[in-house]
């Protein structure tokens, strides 16, 4: 029996031009520290600068892990739902999308879960444990997260991840995805969680 175990997490906060500001890089130093114990053998990041920023920061406690690019972690809407589909809080926000839009959208997300949602990172390769740290974005991750619990395809909205905020989904041979830990801030003092989103109350 093989076990994937996939550490999913959002990039630190960045500014207006995409870059890592202060407290992203610390965010990115913190979870690094965090993950500093997990067996991985690889970081995938997105190809977008505060990404990849993100991995390198993280790589600084795993000396051993490979940093590789993923397109498919890229910054991309995994699937454009229908009006009757969409939240009202969301109306609006797909308006002037194209049927060229969905398909492109459809693709992506076929592609995401394609590479990374399977017990099998390389087929055909022994079985074993894997450990991936995967830096991504809000949108694929809540994709992930929403195709892990089996949910209809329109309820990747509402699923926000904080910045660096940590996703745990283990992935084992014969068996349903297992949604292990989900947008944990842990390792993040009080005043770096929910960098860019509306204040919460943290309990």
């Amino acid at each position: 029996m093989r076990t994937r175990h996939l550490y999913l997490a959002r990039h630190g906060h960045a500014d207006a031009l995409g870059g890592l500001t202060d407290d992203g890089r610390a965010q990115a130093s913190l979870l690094g520290r965090r993950l500093a114990a997990v067996p991985a053998a690889v970081i995938w990041h997105s190809p977008v600068p505060r990404a990849v920023a993100t991995a390198r920061h993280i790589a600084e406690h795993l000396p051993d892990a490979i940093v590789a690019e993923a397109d498919e972690l890229a910054d991309h809407v995994p699937y454009i739902p229908v009006a009757e589909q969409t939240p009202s809080a969301w109306r609006g926000r797909f308006d002037g999308s194209s049927a060229v839009d969905a398909a492109d959208a459809s693709r992506r997300a076929t592609a995401l879960l394609a590479r990374f949602a399977t017990a099998d990172p390389v087929p055909g390769s022994p079985a074993a444990d894997t450990h991936e740290i995967l830096i991504s974005h809000a949108p694929p991750i809540a994709w992930l997260v929403r195709d892990a619990l089996g949910a209809p395809p329109s309820r990747w909205l509402g699923l926000d991840s904080a910045n660096t905020a940590l996703t745990v989904i283990r992935y084992r041979t014969g068996e349903p995805p297992a949604l292990v830990v989900f947008n944990d801030q842990s390792h993040l003092p009080p005043e770096l969680r929910w960098t860019g989103f509306p204040r919460t109350v943290v309990l």
